[in-house]
Order: structure tokens, then C-alpha cells, then sequence
């Protein structure tokens, strides 16, 4: 006889699942239920995951998007010194330096170029963390000028901030007395067609997002999980070269690391609001149109030089391909009595002067510089042959 049959009957009866379920049945909250028992008790359920999704969504109002939005209601642009001139004779030109995607303040970029203040003396743009409104930018310049005393204006702008930096040149010059010398574009996409297709859906991604879930612009776990996955080329593994597919916990940890020290606690990080404004800037398209604006001379002022900064070897550039952007400023600015200059840098990659602040000083001392005075002069002599004798 099996030890199950040794046992009482009653002992082999608790083990019997059909009194289990039933035993379940008679003590489940909704067991005095007659009707609809399953349906009530899926609503129930469901009742019950709204609130916890709520109390949640709640916390992350409170505790992730409030604090932010706080904090932004606080930014505003502003200008920000950089350094004098080199030559005392240059104190009546600035030149104004607007960094690219993601980034806040021009001023760490600008320090690491001190070959622009051979031109002038360096202004940095600090943007509003809210958005970017380039009519407020060029607003800022031209009365800070006017304090200052300075007539001549050189825009510098890095990736995205060269969009940036067309759009104020032209709202300074059509609308001021203030002269707008150059533009310096580094790596800029002109358009959006510019943009490398993986940066692009990256930008688009953001984009979407911020249309439809609430608080994206101003929330941190979601820049968290934005920056993390476009950086996952560094922690997931493809399973080639005899490594099994799968995530490489060390580097996520080392993503994480950095992500959290350079886009959520870097006070010059841009938020989300202002990646999506300077995006969208992009998308926009508006480069070539500031570009045919700047092309025509306005209220006796010249039109100013236009001057493009790209590696030489293209391929170097992984997020612009500069190449087309080469190409469009050809067709706008170029042409036998063009303003452009296409200075072709060596060893550098997109808009980096703060990793290779060597090859940008040196291209700008050997090939800017020279090409701004040339055309300065040869503006002269041009207004003086042309004065009424």
C-alpha cells in the first residue's frame, strides 16, 4: 500500500484541486457576486491598474516635470563675454559664437577658439532653455553693440547653430544699422535633407514624442532613455566577432554615467524643449532663404562673407552630410562674385572645436582670418570707386 493510502481519507481529500478552486471561489472578494461575476471582477482588476497607473503618472508630474519646468520658467538668452581682441584696432567688431544641438552655452566653445579674437572681441549666446526665438537673439546683439560701441558683427555658429546664426545675420541685417561682416558656418546642415538618416530619425523620434506624451519636453527619465538609446552602439552587442549577442551591462553602466553627468546635471545641457526648438529649426528649412537675404546689400551696408568649416574627408562628419550642404551654399553663395569660402579642415569630425581645438585655431589664423580681411578690403576699395567724385 502507498503511503497516500496509509492516510486518512480526509487528508487525501484536502489535496483534491477541485475543492481547492472551489475553496478559492468562496473567499475571493466578489463571491457573493451572482451576476456578471467575471466581468465585475475583470473591472475590478482594471479599476485598480488606473489607480496605481495614476498615483504614478502623479508622482512623475510632481517629482520629474515640475521641478523642471520651475527651473525653465527662470532661463532667459543672454550674451555672455568671452574675451577682448588681440588688436586694440579691432574693438569695433564682435564676433558671436551659438553652439549646436544639445548644448546650452556657446561659452566653453567659444574659450576653446581663441583665434576669434584676432577678428574682434568674442560673445558667447546662452539660449533659452524654453525654445530659441532668433528675433530676441539678434534683439540682444544689436542693443549690446550699441552700448558697447561696436558696429561690425561676425556670427559663428557650430552644427545646428549655424541655422541659428543665418536667421539672426539676416534679422541684423535687414532690420539695424549694425553691419553683419560674416557668417562662419561649421558643419551646419542647410536643411533637413542634410541631416544623416540616422540623426535624422533620432530628431524626428524626439519630435513625435514631445507631440504626444505629457511633459516630455521638460521630463529627465526621458531624456535618460533618449540619450542612453542613441548610445547604444556602445553597450548592445550585435554578436559579431565572436561576441553573443545581447547588452554589455559595464558599458550600459558607463553610458549611464555619462549621460547623467553631461545631459541631466551639466547646467549647460540643454532640455528637452530646446533640442526640440532647435530640431525643428532644422526641419524648418529656412537656411537657404537667409542665405538669398544676406546676399543682397541693404541700406548701403554689404552683403556679408560667408565662410563653411567641414572635414575634409566627409566621412569624418557622421552627423551632417557636408558634402550637400557644400553643394546648396555653392548654388546660393557661391559662383564667380560669390561671398563664400569653403575652408577644408584636417583631422577634425562634426562641429568639434573643443576636441580639436588645434586644427580649428590654426584654420581659422590661416585661412579665415586672411579671407575676412580680403574681403573686408576689397569692400573698400569697391564703396570708394564707386563714391561720387
Amino acid at each position: 500500500m502507498s503511503p497516500l493510502q496509509d492516510r486518512h481519507p480526509s487528508t487525501i481529500a484536502d489535496w483534491d484541486d477541485a475543492r481547492r478552486r472551489a475553496r478559492l471561489r468562496d473567499t475571493s472578494p466578489w463571491h457573493e457576486w451572482k451576476t456578471l461575476r467575471r466581468t465585475r471582477s475583470v473591472a475590478v482588476r482594471v479599476l485598480v491598474l488606473l489607480v496605481a497607473v495614476l498615483i504614478g503618472y502623479a508622482q512623475y508630474l510632481t517629482h520629474d516635470v515640475k521641478p523642471e519646468q520651475e527651473r525653465l520658467a527662470r532661463t532667459d538668452p543672454a550674451i555672455l563675454p568671452v574675451g577682448p581682441p588681440v588688436d586694440p584696432k579691432d574693438w569695433d567688431t564682435v564676433v558671436v559664437d551659438m553652439v549646436g544641438l544639445g548644448v546650452l552655452d556657446a561659452s566653453a566653445t567659444a574659450g576653446a577658439l581663441p583665434a576669434l579674437r584676432r577678428m574682434g572681441v568674442v560673445w558667447a549666446i546662452r539660449y533659452d532653455n524654453e525654445g530659441i526665438d532668433t528675433k530676441v537673439i539678434a534683439d540682444l546683439i544689436i542693443r549690446a553693440t550699441e552700448l558697447s560701441g561696436l558696429r561690425n558683427i561676425v556670427l559663428a555658429g557650430h552644427s545646428m547653430g549655424g541655422v541659428i546664426a543665418l536667421e539672426v545675420a539676416k534679422h541684423i541685417h535687414l532690420h539695424s544699422d549694425r553691419r553683419v561682416v560674416g557668417v562662419i558656418l561649421d558643419c551646419t546642415p542647410v536643411d533637413l535633407n542634410a541631416v544623416r538618416p540616422e540623426s535624422r530619425g533620432r530628431g524626428e523620434d524626439m519630435v513625435r514624442w514631445m507631440g504626444w506624451l505629457p511633459g516630455a519636453r521638460e521630463s529627465r527619465l526621458l531624456r535618460i532613455a533618449v540619450e542612453t538609446y542613441a548610445r547604444r552602439d556602445r553597450f548592445v552587442s550585435d554578436g559579431g566577432n565572436g561576441v553573443p549577442p545581447g547588452i554589455r551591462f559595464a558599458e550600459l553602466r558607463d553610458v549611464l554615467r555619462d549621460v547623467l553627468r553631461e545631459k541631466i546635471f551639466s547646467r549647460n545641457a540643454a532640455s528637452n524643449g530646446l533640442i526640440e526648438a532647435q530640431f525643428t529649426a532644422i526641419v524648418a528649412g529656412g537656411a537657404a532663404g537667409d542665405l538669398r537675404a544676406l546676399a543682397e546689400p541693404k541700406d548701403e551696408k554689404p552683403r556679408p562673407a560667408i565662410v563653411f568649416i567641414r572635414p575634409r574627408d566627409p566621412d569624418r562628419d557622421r552627423v551632417v552630410d557636408v558634402e550637400y550642404s557644400h553643394r546648396v551654399l555653392i548654388d546660393v553663395s557661391g559662383g564667380v562674385d560669390g561671398t563664400l569660402s569653403v575652408v577644408l579642415a584636417r583631422n577634425t569630425g562634426h562641429a568639434n572645436p573643443m576636441q580639436r581645438p588645434v586644427e580649428y585655431n590654426t584654420v581659422i589664423e590661416q585661412q579665415i582670418l586672411p579671407f575676412m580681411q580680403r574681403y573686408q578690403q576689397q569692400l573698400r576699395a569697391t564703396s570708394t570707386s564707386a563714391a561720387p567724385r
